[in-house]
């Protein structure tokens, strides 16, 4: 069994994660993937309230007895959520594990921490992982570029941003970004990474609560078709490239400001797409990644092929690579 630091620091069988989606990590996409052996994040704010996330944990434990964790993102706000409830129901509830992101988690790891929850912390860049560190998180989940969602304002893709972070820090290291199947995990393996986080992989499962056509639209969509909004916001986020994320481009680049795309960006409008499975709706997230998927199969299935390619990969044609010294006459 391919097991890493990862594994046993988090107490899971497969060094693979399901991060946190809004509107996505909901009790059956992450019961499934903690009975399948990795680590799956129900996703704290796509509960309306503290309380609504009680409910969920204990209708994931309902499911599954395998160990999952709750995606807390921290991000600035007028009117923030009350984040300090979150953590006390997370922290209430038993959970044992937790993915932060967004925001620096200092101010919630000592509660974390004095209830024994380990924290892994989603960062995008070097010095935001070398921070996450030093404070204390017990693992990083590092994004590339490739990633769905924030990628930061740096640019740099996985193949360059993993190693940079490995080499620089001793708790484990979780490559995010552009990763599918058992290749991106030993890709990833060799890089100085402990494992993978996989977003639109996820989303694009049969467990995965959204409408099928979402699912059926990554699948027919290329590593081409998504698109940066918020570029000159300096708030990146990849998005699926469809009419309204190509109409925020249009505008931000034109000169236009967060009020002229409001209206087109709306967290209600994104819900819809996912609910209703109208794919011009509003903007939904997905990864680089989506070129490299092609099917819609059970999360089982996605974890167990991606974890017996890499074990091939490893034991059949990296070690048919191996070069031997003929013997010495």
């Amino acid at each position: 069994m391919l097991r890493t630091r990862f594994c046993e620091t988090f107490g899971v069988r497969h060094p693979v994660v399901q991060g946190g989606m809004q509107w996505v990590g909901r009790a059956e996409l992450v019961a499934a993937v903690a009975e399948a052996g990795a680590l799956g994040f129900l996703t704290a704010l796509t509960q309306p309230t503290p309380e609504a996330l009680v409910a969920e944990i204990a209708r994931c434990r309902e499911m599954t007895d395998q160990p999952f964790g709750v995606n807390l993102t921290i991000l600035p706000s007028i009117t923030p959520p009350p984040y300090d409830e979150y953590r006390r129901a997370i922290v209430e509830s038993g959970v044992g594990i937790v993915e932060t992101a967004g925001s620096n988690p200092s101010d919630h790891l000592p509660d974390f921490h004095a209830h024994g929850v380990k924290v892994l912390h989603k960062c995008t860049s070097v010095r935001h992982a070398v921070k996450a560190e030093g404070i204390g998180v017990d693992a990083v989940s590092i994004d590339g570029f490739e990633c769905a969602g924030h990628p930061g304002e740096d640019d740099v893709p996985g193949l360059v941003l993993i190693p940079a972070v490995t080499r620089r820090l001793s708790i484990p290291v979780i490559a995010s970004g552009g990763f599918t199947d058992g290749r991106g995990l030993v890709a990833a393996l060799a890089l100085g990474a402990e494992g993978i986080s996989m977003g639109t992989r996820f989303l694009c499962t049969e467990e995965s609560p959204v409408h099928r056509r979402v699912k059926e639209q990554i699948v027919a969509n290329s590593e081409l078709d998504t698109e940066l909004i918020f570029r000159p916001l300096r708030n990146t986020a990849r998005v699926a490239s469809n009419g309204v994320s190509r109409k925020v481009v249009e505008v931000l680049d034109g000169g236009g400001g967060f009020p002229d795309v409001r209206d087109l960006v709306a967290g209600a409008r994104g819900r819809k797409v996912f609910e209703d499975g109208d794919l011009e709706a509003g903007i939904w997230s997905a990864g680089l990644a989506q070129g490299l998927i092609d099917d819609i199969p059970t999360v089982r299935e996605v974890v167990e092929r991606t974890v017996a390619e890499a074990e091939a990969l490893i034991s059949e044609r990296l070690a048919g690579f191996r070069h031997e010294e003929p013997a010495s006459a």
